[in-house]
C-alpha cells in the first residue's frame, strides 16, 4: 500500500499509487505521490512518467475520514497542501507525464490528470467533482483542462461524472480500451515519447508550460480559498452531514 515506483522499460518510470480500497489519499499520500514525480522527472535516464493505480479505480480524491476525524483544521490544511503539490508535481515534472486512468477518476484525481501531458483511459473510467457533494470545492482549473466551459460547469454544479468516451470526443484523452489493456496502451505511448531526446524532451515540456493561458498552480490556490472558506464557515459539514443535499426550510 502506498506510492512505489517501478522502471518497466528503458526510458520510462512508472509511478502507482495503491490507497485501498478506493484511493481516497491522506495527506501524507499526497506529499509520497508529489515526492515520487519530482524524483522520477528529475532522473536524467528516465524520458517520460506513467502514473497509474491499483484497485478499483484511479483516484477517488481526498480521504473525507481522515478529516472527519480531526477536531480542528490540521488535516483540512494538509490535504489542501498535499493536493497542491501532487497536482504541480505532475505539471512542473521535467518530462512528460501520461496518465493511465481506470474506474473512478474524481476530485483529486481531476487535478492529477488535468495536469497530466496525455491521458489513456479504460473504458470504464468516468471523470467527475462531486466536490459540491462534500462539502468543498476546487480542480474545476484542471477539469477546465479537459471539457469546454459550459461544460465543465454543468459538470461542476450536478457532481456528473463524464465517460472516457466523452472525453476521447473533446480531444481531452488519448486513447480509450479495455481496462486489460490500460498499461500496455500507456505504455506504448510513454515509449513513444521516451524514445526522442531526453535534453529536447524537457526543453519542450518547458516550453508548452510556458506557453499555457492559465497559471494552474495560482488558479488552483485561489479556488483552494473558498473551500477553507466553507469549513470555516460550518457549511462543509452541513453540506456532508446531508450528502450535498439543500438544507430544507
Amino acid at each position: 500500500m502506498g506510492v512505489s515506483t517501478s522502471r518497466p522499460t528503458t526510458g520510462v518510470a512508472l509511478v502507482t499509487v495503491d490507497f485501498p480500497p478506493v484511493n481516497a489519499l491522506p495527506v501524507k499520500g499526497w506529499y509520497a505521490l508529489a515526492d515520487a514525480v519530482r524524483t522520477a522527472g528529475r532522473d536524467p535516464e528516465v524520458r517520460c512518467v506513467v502514473l497509474t493505480a491499483e484497485g478499483r479505480g484511479f483516484n477517488a480524491g481526498v480521504d473525507i475520514k481522515e478529516l472527519q476525524r480531526d477536531p480542528g483544521h490540521t488535516a483540512l490544511i494538509g490535504a489542501n497542501s498535499g493536493c497542491a503539490e501532487a497536482f504541480a508535481a505532475v505539471y512542473e515534472c521535467e518530462v512528460p507525464v501520461v496518465a493511465a486512468v481506470a474506474g473512478h477518476c474524481l476530485g483529486g484525481g481531476i487535478g492529477l490528470v488535468g495536469n497530466a501531458d496525455a491521458i489513456v483511459a479504460a473504458e470504464d473510467a468516468v471523470f467527475g467533482l462531486p466536490e459540491l457533494d462534500r462539502g468543498a470545492l476546487g480542480a474545476a482549473t484542471h477539469l477546465a483542462r479537459l471539457v469546454p466551459q459550459h461544460l465543465m460547469r454543468a459538470l461542476y454544479y450536478t457532481s456528473r461524472t463524464a465517460t472516457a468516451a466523452e472525453l476521447h470526443a473533446h480531444g481531452s484523452v488519448w486513447k480509450v480500451v479495455p481496462r486489460t489493456e490500460l498499461l500496455y496502451s500507456a505504455m506504448e505511448l510513454a515509449e513513444e515519447i521516451a524514445a526522442k531526446d531526453g535534453s529536447l524532451l524537457r526543453l519542450a515540456k518547458a516550453a508548452l508550460n510556458g506557453i499555457d493561458p492559465v497559471d494552474v498552480r495560482r488558479s488552483y490556490r485561489f479556488e483552494q480559498g473558498f473551500t477553507f472558506e466553507a469549513n470555516l464557515g460550518g457549511v462543509a459539514d452541513r453540506v456532508r452531514d446531508t450528502f450535498g443535499k439543500a438544507a430544507e426550510r
